[in-house]
């Protein structure tokens, strides 16, 4: 049909009916009522259903209403399942501009649908500012309050590549058509006029200004920080900023070797030098990553998801009744198989062979995942506090206090009950400890505060030996042991020693580590208002993890290094998003390191005091971990099912493999018996190599639960919306976006060497 004809038909058609109007011919439309218990989320989820992809965002994003797409829907327009116009169009994408509230295309227009006169011809409604610019002379939609502008661009579909569509799907341009075929012409808008060589148009739609849409997933909207990404308030206030940002993270660095050193039989002067390396090795990392990572401001530190693993291979047979040299066998041990998993995870990354990964990685996959790592270790947080309750009750409940009752006290503009909860009560509770024990609660007659060899030679002392071990502050001689000034160094503790069964197990959990990742990148470049990062980016995070994590395995932390998932929870409350901030504390914590006796001082934490705060530590990365469920449909009955299905399995079929040998109870503490199932699981393959490593993974909870949740996901149905995928930003976008360049790019002396790796997005 040519241009023009449709008009020429309405025309004709409003003769015969002796002069009837044109708007009188139109449809009676439903007045414009703005929903307003409608949930964000879900308009966000129905763009990416219907297959929008924002060219200014990077993300698939939507701000009309539900009842909008489905008046479309019913009136044979769009067709929400196909992500198609049921006339032959495709589906509108939709952009905001953050400043104008409407699209930054260069070419389109705006439309007033408008009513026709005896003649045919077009004429504009008037704007009314209490009622909006949307409106029908009969049955016309029109808003109460003062709206927003947005701009609807189309999206062309495969059958659509050799000819323009708009919204009305026959390529004409003239106008919209109504549910009944009717068309409603359209007029330029002075301000904007259309130019011919227009490709793409424009349709204006008005939207309440009380609908307010929060930012979507990679739109660079408003930042609520406090500080920028590449902001730099200052020295004075980086040095605040970034010491701010660790002491917040202070119960993920340090508490680990308070776990696993006495555990490997290791002394006091074994954990000050371990918490020690431990700050050098993050202070390091960190830095590598800020400047050849995915430079975001995010910590890397020795995570827990490698301590689970650690101590299956600290409770294996063969070292339970190692005495000589036990805590540097085992440490070798870890070292070697820590630096394999790294290897595995470092090619994973530079290769490229993430960015195949991520299709498999979502939403429904990472939040199970994630949870799964604090929840294994519930039979090891409130069994270890409870060795000593009067000091571990009032440390969880002071902890809780502060996050939650006091969050919203500000004392001189600083939420410090919620940024410093954990130092804050650990001070106190350590403080309230100290008293005790000076007071002499913890005095027995006859019983020495050397614990336990001078009072497990005597009965009168042995009830009270395991009480003065955990409770009292002056057991630990660390601080009479350390040295002043020690330089942690690589290979510190001998040559580490390689297995077969050890490697594998930490290839696996090395998986883990980059699905946990993956989902703390995508979270925090959201909440810092930076688009996603693009795939390439993604593996070259991945990929210099698996190296920081090598350098951990050189300089033996006892755990490998990799992104810290509480820092999410730490930038939303410190409102700190600065590199150098960051960078400042890293180099703050290589500082410290260097100086033993502060290694000193944290080792002789109390463990009970350590085990209550790693309760409230490992609650909250159950808690972020399920949180990461907002980007997907978390009330879906599939997601539903399948995060459900994989926590109980995760938890449950770990249980089996645990319990599979009672008599290990005889010989390792309580606590310790769900890491001893490697070497008496029910796995019996023929390789005794084979069989611990099978019998330790399937005993892990996070390790089972990341299996049956990739399994389900990625074989269920389920639309786009439906399951969150996590949609990343584009290589290309580096080129045209100068902010999105500067966010992510690497820096200019270093950038040439990765310039033909496009894989890395670089």
């Amino acid at each position: 049909m040519e241009r023009g004809s449709r008009s020429e038909t309405l025309d004709q058609a409003g003769k015969q009916k002796g002069g009837q109007k044109l708007g009188s011919m139109l449809p009676q439309i439903e007045p414009f009522i703005p929903k307003r218990d409608h949930n964000p989320k879900e308009l966000r989820s129905w763009a990416k259903r219907t297959g929008f992809v924002s060219t200014f965002s990077g993300e698939t994003t939507t701000s009309v209403s539900e009842r909008y797409g489905a008046e479309k829907d019913n009136s044979g327009g769009f067709d929400l399942e196909r992500g198609r116009d049921q006339r032959g169009g495709s589906s509108p994408k939709i952009e905001i501009d953050p400043i104008l509230g409407r699209t930054r295309a260069n070419r389109g227009f705006e439309i007033e649908p408008a009513s026709g006169s005896e003649t045919g011809a077009v004429q504009r409604l008037p704007r009314d500012e209490s009622d909006g610019a949307l409106g029908l002379r009969n049955g016309t939609a029109r808003g109460e309050n003062k709206k927003r502008r947005i701009g609807i661009e189309p999206v062309l579909g495969p059958a659509d590549e050799e000819r323009k569509v708009n919204l009305n799907g026959n390529g004409n341009g003239n106008g919209i058509v109504n549910g009944d075929g009717h068309q409603i012409p359209v007029v330029t808008s002075a301000a904007e006029p259309k130019k011919e060589d227009s490709k793409s148009e424009e349709v204006g739609i008005d939207v309440p200004p009380d609908y307010e849409e929060p930012p979507p997933e990679g739109w660079r909207g408003s930042s609520q920080m406090k500080c920028g990404l590449r902001e730099n308030p200052g020295f004075v206030p980086l040095i605040y900023y970034g010491l701010q940002h660790y002491l917040s993270l202070a119960g993920s660095i340090i508490f680990i070797p308070l776990v696993i050193v006495p555990a490997m039989g290791g002394t006091d002067k074994d954990t000050a030098t371990v918490i020690s390396t431990m700050l050098l090795v993050t202070g390091i990392t960190t830095i590598l990553q800020s400047y050849f990572g995915t430079r975001l401001p995010l910590v890397q530190g020795s995570s827990f998801v490698y301590l689970a693993p650690a101590l299956v291979i600290i409770n294996s047979q063969e070292y339970r009744n190692l005495t000589e040299h036990k805590f540097r066998h085992i440490m070798r041990e870890l070292q070697g198989a820590i630096i394999v998993g790294s290897i595995f995870q470092s090619i994973l990354g530079f290769s490229g062979l993430m960015s195949l990964i991520l299709r498999f990685i979502n939403p429904v996959v990472v939040a199970p995942t994630i949870a799964g790592v604090g929840l294994a270790f519930f039979t090891y947080g409130f069994p270890q506090a409870g060795s000593c309750v009067e000091i571990s009750i009032p440390q969880i409940l002071l902890v809780l206090i502060f996050t939650l009752y006091l969050r919203g006290i500000s004392i001189s503009g600083h939420r410090i009950f919620r940024i410093y909860a954990v130092p804050l009560s650990i001070l106190i509770i350590w403080a309230y400890a100290f008293f005790l024990t000076a007071g002499g609660a913890y005095n027995y007659k006859g019983c020495s505060p050397d614990i336990p060899s001078s009072n497990i030679m005597v009965d009168a002392c042995r009830k009270h030996a395991y009480t003065m071990k955990h409770c009292r502050t002056d057991v630990s001689n660390a601080w009479r042991t350390a040295a002043w000034v020690r330089i942690p160094y690589p290979l510190q503790w001998g040559v580490p020693i390689f297995h077969l069964r050890t490697s594998i197990i930490m290839i696996i959990v090395s998986l883990v580590a980059s699905v946990d990742s993956v989902g703390t990148y995508h979270s925090t470049s959201l909440l810092v208002n930076s688009k996603p990062p693009t795939p390439g980016i993604v593996s070259r995070g991945i990929g210099l993890e698996g190296f920081c994590s090598v350098l951990a395995g050189l300089w033996g932390s006892g755990t490998g290094s990799t992104t810290l998932t509480e820092n999410v929870h730490t930038i939303n409350i410190t409102k700190m998003a600065s590199r150098r901030a960051v960078e400042l504390g890293a180099a703050f914590l290589i500082f410290l390191s260097f100086i033993g006796k502060v290694g000193a001082i944290l080792a002789s934490i109390p463990q009970a005091l350590a085990a209550s705060v790693l309760c409230f530590m490992w609650a909250l990365i159950v808690a972020l971990g399920l949180s990461t469920l907002q980007y997907s449909q978390a009330a879906s009955f599939r997601n539903m099912t399948i995060v459900g299905v994989s926590l109980f399995l995760g938890l449950s079929v770990p249980a089996y493999f645990q319990q599979y040998q009672l008599y290990t109870s005889l010989i390792l503490p309580s606590y310790f018996i769900p890491y001893a199932a490697a070497s008496n699981g029910p796995v019996h393959t023929g390789s005794k190599q084979l069989d611990f490593a099978f019998n330790a993974l399937l005993s892990m909870n996070m390790v089972v639960t990341l299996l049956v949740a990739l399994v389900l996901d990625n074989t269920v149905p389920g639309s786009r919306q439906e399951r969150g995928v996590y949609i990343w930003s584009r290589a290309e976008e580096m080129e045209t976006d100068p902010s999105f360049l500067a966010d992510y790019s690497l820096p200019k002396k270093i950038a040439p060497a990765f310039c033909r790796t496009k894989c890395l997005g670089s």
